[in-house]
């Protein structure tokens, strides 16, 4: 007996029909498998992605996986309470953080809950903390300075508000000390800042609030750890979180600096959950999107207009290097998505320079756009002068005879990196560096030996703080922002005087040593 094709059409027609009717959807999903921080749930099939879900124990979830048949759940707690067969609620929210001036002074997790002991945050807001980047018709250009209070960096790599600046380099070689000295620099500067730990130890975070705390820093700041003993979805979810907080401030006009410490561990924590969620591994192990895991992080960094509040944040991103190769994966990842990188190297640890600065790998891509006149005024050369400097010491271990200009310009460069070299947690204000840049400038150095460097710069900095008249013109300065013709001759003769005054400490002092008595005289 033949089909008729007009009965097959009428039986699609009807499956076509009552298919949608045949599918429950459901607001309540079961546990098929837990373990790893990571679950796979069967019957949610509302449910949309990044969403927050409740299991049964009080325990939440992130929807990080949507397929046919089960969702893929990052549990944000300890996946040991959870059993197959558990019962899973939608909340119909994504995860949100509290926000506000309530945070500062406080530390709180990853998910923005207090972990410090002194009770809720009585918030009035919270935002979402995965939000869109602001885009480029509602930014402004970066041309005001973020100081760090660190002479090398302000000098040779400026940050500007609302720039990325990238603080790369191997382990223990000062990173997470020129972050910190950034936020402490901060006080008295209307800043706010956020310092988010990833994957540190306890104790780590422990000494950093502690140091922060003694030094009345805590009050404009916030910190959100996620340490290495917390889950990885805990880890990945922080820096959303704290750049979530960072933005409220930025978006009431205010400024804001953000610290990642550091993204290396957070891209380790995502490829951990990635890998657990069954998604395709690609080079070295990392998931295909790690890329805009961190893109979309550091592109909430900006500056901002008017009609969008006004304020900016600034992200210091820190990645950690094996053997000193930025060319690694994540390395080059983030580097191609900041606006340039404080490269610190082990050997220049190693060898007493702190901070171990790397003049040559290291940029800034707003540059002299983000220092104040006086410091612009006085820095132009100083970059190309260390960089000399290197070039010749590396060539000038291969032979003995060097001309004098060469050697004039190993001397210089010696009292150069002296003089850069500064102790952890004292920061110096731009327009007192600008007068030890004019210094440098000058080339008066010349006339001390180079290990008095750390003396003169010292003696320098009290004549400018407590001697009459060269406070006076300290201030002027302060006011101007700017060496005018006057200013500049009279700051240069305050300069000759503490010149002198080290000269005269030094016993059987022999100006020929440095160079011609004629030229000293003129001193």
């Amino acid at each position: 007996m033949a089909i008729k094709i007009s009965e097959i059409a009428e039986v699609i027609k009807k499956n076509i029909e009552q298919y949608g009717s045949k599918i429950i959807q459901s607001e309540q999903g079961t546990v098929g498998t837990v373990g790893d921080g990571v679950a796979v749930v069967f019957g949610m099939d509302k449910v949309v992605m990044n969403e927050l879900v409740l299991f049964s124990n009080d325990i939440y979830g992130i929807v990080m996986n949507l397929e046919l048949g089960s969702v893929g759940i990052a549990v944000l707690g300890d996946s040991k309470d959870i059993k197959q067969g558990d019962p899973v609620k939608r909340t119909g929210q994504v995860i949100q953080v509290a926000v506000g001036d309530e945070l500062l002074g406080r530390v709180v997790n990853g998910m923005g809950i207090p972990i410090d002991g002194k009770g809720d945050i009585k918030s009035k807001k919270h935002y979402p903390v995965e939000r869109v980047a602001p885009g480029v018709m509602s930014r402004k250009s970066v041309d005001q300075p973020m100081e760090t209070g660190i002479l090398s960096i302000d000098a040779i790599v400026p940050i500007g508000k609302g720039q990325r600046e990238l603080i790369i380099g191997d382990r223990q070689t000062g990173k997470t000390a020129i972050a910190i000295d950034a936020i402490i620099n901060q006080k008295g500067k209307k800043v706010k800042c956020v310092y988010v730990a990833i994957g540190q130890k306890e104790s780590t975070v422990a000494q950093i609030v502690e140091r922060l705390t003694s030094l009345g820093c805590m009050s404009y700041t916030v910190v959100v750890s996620a340490c290495s003993s917390e889950p990885a979805p805990i880890q990945y979810i922080s820096p959303y979180a704290g750049v979530a907080i960072a933005e409220y401030w930025m978006e009431n006009g205010e400024d804001v600096l953000i610290v990642y410490d550091d993204l290396s561990k957070h891209a380790v924590a995502y490829r951990e959950l990635s890998l657990l969620l069954r998604r395709s591994p690609g080079r070295e192990a990392y998931p295909g999107d790690v890329f805009y895991l961190h893109s979309r992080l550091l592109e909430r960094a900006a500056r901002v207009n008017q009609q969008y509040g006004g304020g900016s944040i600034t992200a210091l991103p820190i990645v950690e290097t094996q053997a000193g190769d930025i060319s690694a994966y994540i390395p080059t990842n983030v580097i191609s998505i900041t606006d340039g990188q404080i490269f610190l190297t082990e050997s220049l640890f190693n060898s007493g320079i702190r901070p171990a600065l790397d003049t040559g790998l290291s940029v800034s891509r707003v540059g002299s756009t983000a220092q104040i006149r006086a410091v612009k005024q006085k820095s132009g050369s100083l970059k190309l002068e260390l960089a000399q400097y290197y070039e010749l010491a590396a060539f000038s271990k291969f032979g003995s005879d060097l001309d004098e200009n060469t050697k004039s310009i190993l001397e210089n460069g010696k009292r150069i990196v002296e003089l850069l070299k500064q102790k952890q947690y004292t920061p110096i204000n731009q327009i007192t560096m600008s007068i030890i840049l004019y210094a440098i400038q000058l080339k008066v150095t010349k006339w001390l030996p180079h290990e008095l460097m750390g003396n003169f710069k010292e003696a320098l900095l009290n004549h400018f703080n407590n001697d009459g008249t060269a406070q006076s013109l300290l201030k002027q300065l302060t006011l101007e922002k700017s060496y005018t013709e006057e200013l500049d001759k009279l700051i240069k003769k305050e300069i000759i005087i503490v010149l002198k005054k080290e000269i005269m400490k030094i016993s059987g002092y022999k100006p020929e040593q440095y160079g011609s008595i004629e030229e000293y005289k003129k001193l």
